[in-house]
């Protein structure tokens, strides 16, 4: 179990990991937004996300760099 954290997410609010308590967590943590390694890692979410949704989890990234918090949606 990772330890609860509380960063701002993507929509502009403060977001915690206890929030997402009791649903399965995709997790991931990538160094900087808009590289080659950290797209290709996004995509490999986004191509697998029905897949991924299937199994009732949820998709979280974390970029070191904007400290954010980013829910995997993928409308596009």
């Amino acid at each position: 179990m990772a330890p609860d954290f509380s960063l701002e997410g993507d929509d502009g609010k403060k977001h915690s990991l206890k929030e997402f308590r009791g649903k399965k967590i995709v997790l991931y943590f990538y160094p900087k937004d808009d590289t080659s390694g950290c797209t290709k890692e996004s995509c490999s979410f986004r191509d697998n996300l029905s897949s991924i949704k299937d199994k009732g989890a949820v998709v979280l990234g974390v970029s070191a760099e904007a400290r954010t918090l980013t829910e995997i949606h993928f409308k596009i």
